[in-house]
């Protein structure tokens, strides 16, 4: 989701009555015992040289072809798997404001498609039922899967409240559900303050959970109803008890946590300890930080226990997207949270948030592919692809291609030549090991095409581009030098023979 609060209201589609916050039950109550979960893949949630696909984006389509959202990812389990996607990211799976709600705009946490609430059975994305089998055809495909978890805020409550004179709605009461799988109410003592509607700011009557901090850029207020985790037990014990009952339900073998910098970072620690702990499912977090100081900051603040999107990469691809040829390559050189903190980066190109039109972030939409030859070809970061451009912007083929040269040969020790990059022309190599055989990616964002000589980790080897891009052979001495040609605005992949 995205950062800033007035463009994720609209998006959400939050509404002026029913948004938001709900008062303070004084006990919360474990949930009853789910129905069989679906086994998860394994202990270990990362595989070697791993990819993860967010499985979708912005408002996408209530029916497709193969039926919801659900039945439409389920389907595509196996042609997933050969295309060598280990994990997938699934949406907010539960009950929003409405049908078409996205799921960041959470009501209910507990309905995952199975009650009669706000005016619908199912989700954006499909049914309970619809979902478990969802799962069910990934993790028969030796896929993960990763849930998106919002614990940020509540939004479409089902009353007002007066609070010191001012009527909010905060008042949950979940009729449809009653107290299936927890009992726990919320209401104007469980928030620091609510977003009016429309337009009207913010009403708040607490403390925010913390002041802001990065020059500004991480505050507590997004949207909706700002859920109190600062002192408050039973808010924490709750969203710690729906972090575990949603993991068993679901099988889950990991989690994207939403918003995180907007939320009490001792209180992620805390659900980070709690409810992933030590299992071996894998955690990654957005904490939409441009600058790179404040994501480093923020990995030290929470204590390696979570991996972090890596924004500043995604924003060096933006630059050379805007550039368009103009921008010099050498910005690719050890950049972005992926050389700073190789273990706990994630890397992408665009998602959801950067994809949506009108976005405060704007998408990589120019040599988009040369984003994805880095991400996927690199010895640091754990790449994630966008299911837009796999499945809708006609990149599904190229990537599929960049993935089998990654699993083949994206092995051994990592070399960035800047004495041999300029401008235009970006290499770099992994030497491979003792049963793979290395790369050599070279990138060129210029009109023309380019040739450079280069001492590689292959000696007297005849190397092939295993991209398909450029035609024929090349061969290298005995001290592994050769000469590595890229045509204009591309990307080669040059490999041992």
């Amino acid at each position: 989701m995205s950062v800033f609060s007035r463009q994720l209201a609209s998006r959400a589609s939050l509404a002026a009555a029913a948004v938001f916050l709900a008062s303070c039950a004084k006990e919360a109550a474990l949930p009853t015992t789910p129905s069989p979960a679906t086994t998860s893949v394994g202990s270990n949630a990362v595989a070697v040289n791993g990819v993860m696909m967010q499985g979708f984006y912005w408002n996408v389509p209530t029916t497709t072809s193969a039926g919801t959202w659900w039945q439409n990812l389920g389907s595509k389990a196996a042609e997933l798997k050969a295309g060598g996607i280990t994990a997938m990211w699934l949406p907010p799976a539960y009950k929003g404001g409405s049908a078409s709600d996205v799921g960041y705009g959470v009501y209910d946490r507990y309905d995952l498609g199975e009650f009669n609430q706000k005016g619908t059975v199912a989700t954006r994305y499909g049914t309970l039922a619809q979902l478990q089998s969802c799962v069910t055809a990934l993790h028969g495909q030796g896929i993960q899967v990763y849930e998106d978890m919002v614990m940020n805020h509540l939004t479409w409550a089902d009353a007002q409240e007066n609070v010191n004179g001012n009527n909010v709605y905060t008042k949950f009461t979940f009729p449809g559900r009653g107290t299936t799988y927890s009992s726990y109410k919320w209401a104007y003592g469980n928030f620091t303050g609510t977003q009016q509607a429309p337009n009207n700011g913010w009403y708040q009557w607490k403390s925010w959970d913390f002041q802001p901090y990065a020059n500004g850029d991480a505050y507590d207020n997004l949207l909706g109803s700002e859920i109190q985790y600062n002192g408050n037990t039973a808010n924490a014990n709750e969203t710690i008890s729906w972090g575990n009952w949603i993991t068993t339900k679901l099988g889950l073998d990991g989690y994207r946590l939403d918003a995180t910098k907007h939320i009490y970072t001792p209180f992620v620690n805390q659900w980070l300890d709690a409810v992933k702990g030590s299992s071996g499912r894998f955690a990654v977090s957005e904490a939409w930080f441009a600058n790179l100081t404040d994501l480093k900051n923020y990995a030290s603040a929470t204590g390696g226990r979570t991996s972090l999107f890596d924004v500043p990469l995604h924003y060096t691809f933006k630059a050379m997207s805007d550039g368009n040829g103009a921008w010099d390559m050498r910005g690719l050189q050890f950049a972005g949270f992926t050389e700073a903190n190789p273990s706990l980066s994630v890397s992408f190109v665009d998602n959801h948030d950067t994809d949506t039109p009108g976005a405060l972030y704007s998408p990589v939409s120019n040599l988009k592919q040369l984003a994805y030859a880095y991400i996927l070809t690199r010895a640091n970061g754990y790449p994630c692809v966008f299911y837009r451009d796999w499945y809708e912007y006609g990149l599904g083929s190229q990537i599929k291609t960049l993935i089998a040269i990654r699993k083949a040969n994206g092995y051994g020790s990592a070399f960035e030549y800047t004495s041999v990059n300029d401008a235009d022309y970006y290499a770099y190599s992994r030497a491979g090991d003792s049963t793979h055989k290395g790369l050599m990616l070279v990138l060129n964002d210029g009109s023309s095409a380019r040739t450079k000589g280069i001492t590689s980790p292959f000696k007297n080897a005849t190397l092939t581009d295993k991209t398909g891009n450029y035609a024929g052979t090349i061969t290298t001495d005995a001290n592994g030098y050769g000469n590595f040609p890229v045509k204009g605005r591309s990307w080669s992949v040059w490999v041992p023979n």
